[in-house]
């Protein structure tokens, strides 16, 4: 949290270092063993990456890997990919490939906020670009174009925007990836240069080595209790499982809904519609509806103080409120801060604290905006369940105030990553270049396209 007002966020140039990328390379499998849950990574189709970077070393495409990311760890284990299991690949194929593997990447402006200004150097010295999510970034955007047509490594970004904790449910995808594309190809047109673009669709799936039930049970127990609900005892005797833990999640989810409900009508003075089983929907139907409802009103609580209009998808919402409440906290006039008198630097700071307890009301919901009510009921899994009482732990954690947001371990993990089949920009620029009613059509197009082939890697 930050509750002073500070000068403009900074951009944070990409520094490629490849002394801190070797040392990267050789820490990272020490560093997923012991600080995370991830005990194998697996690929598939890793001779379609080989390909592709033996034909971008060679100079004849440029591309971008378009990849999945249900977790916070989904870049380490993409960094696994390029350093240990490609390599290996193309070894095996005899296929000279030179050293590093590496991909430059787009990253959240805001991650260095909250992980700490550390993470901003280590992206940095990796060849990362940082954007601003929220607002038309020119810097941001120019760097990551550069980096695109002209940089050493292809790049690597996910186009959903940011993680869902879902290994199995897509968020929607956001335009930028496309856009990207077609910068791209018209640099290259333009430099005479006739390399193909294309998009690499990457898959990241989640699966535990052994089923968690337990660990699971526990974190129920510890989340009931959290929100004042009574532990029942007697299911300690049992073996926990999928039937038996799946009312308990339902209970502890209408419990928590009800709190948010109440505390929402009550200070807030919203009227939200409550849907019970008495007018025919089932738990399951009714969760999903009074959820729906809860989110809508808890974004117009910031959207209202930051005078935004309540349009558009909830991660397009969210996106919004966090950028006003950037610029309102990250301030254009604080560039010379120390020129400020004692009063103008005290005002400012009561706006940004405002803008930080207006923006709490958005993290809750961007925890939330991929979950549909019938994750479970579709496929029963362990997974699926786990990651749904993750996304309410972290929604407790939010509530509560919680300074670190590292996630409970329930058990091993392992990750199997998936090479789609790449998707060529280059067939679609001439559609882009005709007019400016094409180049929105081509993007909306390609982004379907990438949508609908990302969908098929789950």
């Amino acid at each position: 949290m930050i509750y002073q007002a500070q000068p403009p966020l900074e951009f944070i140039p990409p520094a490629f270092n490849p002394l801190f990328l070797r040392f990267f390379h050789s820490f990272l499998p020490l560093w997923l063993r012991s600080q995370t849950t991830i005990n194998h990574i697996e690929a598939e189709n890793v001779e379609v990456l080989v390909k592709l970077y033996r034909e971008f070393q060679e100079k004849k495409i440029r591309f971008l890997l378009a990849f999945r990311h249900p977790q916070t760890e989904d870049p380490f284990s993409l960094v696994y990919l390029l350093s240990q299991i490609v390599p290996r690949v193309a070894r095996q194929q005899s296929i000279t490939l030179e050293s590093p593997i590496h991909a430059h990447f787009i990253y959240d402006r805001g991650i260095p906020l909250w992980a700490g200004g550390y993470v901003g150097w280590l992206a940095s010295q990796l060849g990362g670009t940082p954007i601003q999510r929220g607002k038309a970034d020119w810097t941001g955007l120019r760097s990551a174009r550069d980096l695109f047509a002209n940089g050493k490594f292809p790049m690597a970004a996910a186009p959903e925007g940011a993680t869902n904790g879902l290994s199995e449910k897509m968020s929607p995808l956001e335009p930028g990836i496309a856009q990207m594309g077609f910068w791209c190809a018209e640099d290259l047109q333009k430099a005479g240069r006739t390399e193909q673009v294309l998009i690499v669709p990457v898959g990241i799936k989640y699966s535990y080595v052994d089923a968690p039930w337990g660990a699971i049970a526990q974190l129920l127990d510890e989340l009931a209790v959290a929100s004042g609900l009574p532990v029942d005892t007697t299911a300690n005797t049992q073996v926990p499982d999928l039937e038996s833990l799946y009312p308990r999640l339902l209970t502890l989810a209408e419990h928590l809904l009800s709190l948010m409900e109440q505390f929402y009508t009550r200070f807030y003075h919203l009227q939200l519609s409550v849907v019970t089983e008495e007018v025919g929907v089932d738990r399951n139907e009714a969760l999903k509806l009074r959820l729906q409802a809860l989110l809508n009103a808890a974004l117009q609580i910031a959207e209202q103080y930051f005078n935004i209009q309540s349009k558009g998808s909830l991660s397009d919402r969210c996106r919004r409120v966090e950028q006003a409440g950037w610029n309102y906290i990250f301030r254009e006039d604080y560039k010379d801060i120390k020129g400020l008198s004692a009063v103008e630097r005290a005002l400012g700071d009561r706006v940004a604290e405002e803008a930080n307890a207006r923006m709490w009301h958005m993290r809750l919901v961007e925890s939330f905006v991929a979950v549909s009510g019938n994750y479970i009921r579709e496929k029963p899994t362990v997974e699926r369940f786990a990651e749904t009482v993750l996304i309410v732990w972290q929604m407790l954690a939010k509530i509560q105030g919680a300074k670190s947001f590292q996630r409970p371990k329930l058990g091993k993990q392992k990750v199997k990553i998936t090479i789609g089949k790449p998707l060529s920009i280059t067939e679609m620029y001439p559609k882009y270049k005709e007019s400016r009613l094409g180049a929105r059509q081509a993007v909306a197009d390609f982004t379907n396209d990438l949508q609908q082939a990302m969908d098929n890697l789950l």
